[in-house]
């Protein structure tokens, strides 16, 4: 099988060994797959002398089923959420607490966003908002698109702001969000439509670790207002802001409960339900809801498409200067 790999900085598609099917996992053909620049684009740079699968995101279409599936069976579409399991290749082997099955009226495009989706979904849980409070999304790259979208879904009152104007753009068509490519514009709306008390929270999706958005979120919040950090930024927060606030500094981990623990995910073994309600793998399926009673619509996410033999070419234009251009999916 064929895998799309970062070495020596440089992603290229390689031949890996084959999977093998194993208890509590499903063997999944992909269809479809996510490139997710930030993400991306921070693993390339660090796969000097060393080599690492690429992607995170994907769909695909249920091969063979191990013991202990029940939920699924061969021929069913599933969307699949997390590295090293889901990755850019032919085959994955997914456990079956990071994958959910696909409904009949989500295409199966949409459903390769939901790795994307459980992560969007995951911050704003961290950010713990109340119908009707304020939130700055901070950066709108294809993560903070996606948080924005769900954002206005839950009927909270919604600002945005990038610095290029067309992903601006990209999210006034159908929706109420209100967004702005300069800061003075933006924080006339912040002081407006709070009547000058301040956002309950900023969430930064922006990357570049060092960013002047740190100290700038801290004057756009309220008093006890949150700044949650979801992009590549180093927290670096001026104490005197935060103390005047009482601010809250949180970090939003991917895309829930369960990532990065071997037990959820390397040996499947789910969280209880009543202890537990969203987990990363529950959050993929709120994701599909979300697309499927349409709720948010994902298909300007999904303009810009590669086949697979190709993949390796799609990194070169994301991670350059293009800005309309969030993502690439890879047809296989």
């Amino acid at each position: 099988m064929r895998k799309v790999i970062a070495a020596d900085q440089r992603a290229n598609v390689e031949e890996v060994p084959d999977l093998e099917i194993k208890a509590n996992h499903v063997m999944v053909k992909t269809l479809h797959s996510i490139i997710s620049p930030g993400t991306e684009a921070t693993i390339i740079k660090n796969s000097l002398s060393k080599k690492i699968g690429l992607g995170y995101s994907a769909m695909g279409v249920v091969e063979a089923c191990g013991s202990g599936i029940d939920d699924v069976e061969k021929g069913d579409r599933v969307a699949c959420y997390g590295a090293p399991y889901v990755q850019h290749a032919d085959y994955m082997l997914v456990p079956k607490t990071l994958y959910a099955k696909v409904p009949d009226n989500v295409d199966s495009k949409e459903a390769a966003l939901a790795g994307i989706g459980a992560i969007a979904i995951h911050a704003l849980r961290i950010a713990k908002l109340e119908f009707g409070e304020t939130v700055v999304i901070a950066g709108l790259g294809l993560l903070g698109q996606m948080i924005a979208k769900i954002s206005d879904a839950a009927a909270y009152n919604v600002i945005a702001y990038d610095l290029h104007d067309e992903r601006v753009e990209m999210l006034h068509e159908g929706t109420n969000i209100r967004g702005f490519s300069d800061r003075d514009s933006l924080e006339k709306e912040i002081h407006k439509s709070t009547s000058g008390y301040g956002a309950d929270a900023v969430l930064l999706c922006a990357g570049g670790k060092k960013s002047p958005l740190t100290h700038e979120s801290l004057q756009w919040i309220r008093n006890k207002g949150k700044v949650v950090i979801v992009g590549d930024i180093e927290p670096d927060f001026p104490r005197n802001l935060m103390f005047s606030k009482e601010a809250q500094i949180l970090i939003s981990r991917a895309g829930g409960p369960g990532r990065y623990d071997k037990v959820y995910e390397a040996q499947a073994i789910d969280y209880p339900y009543g202890f537990v309600r969203w987990t990363e793998g529950r959050n993929v399926s709120e994701y599909l809801r979300l697309v499927s009673d349409r709720r948010i619509d994902v298909t300007p996410f999904l303009s810009s498409e590669i086949d697979f033999e190709n993949a390796a070419d799609a990194y070169e234009s994301l991670l350059g200067k293009q800005t309309s251009v969030l993502t690439k999916v890879i047809n296989y």
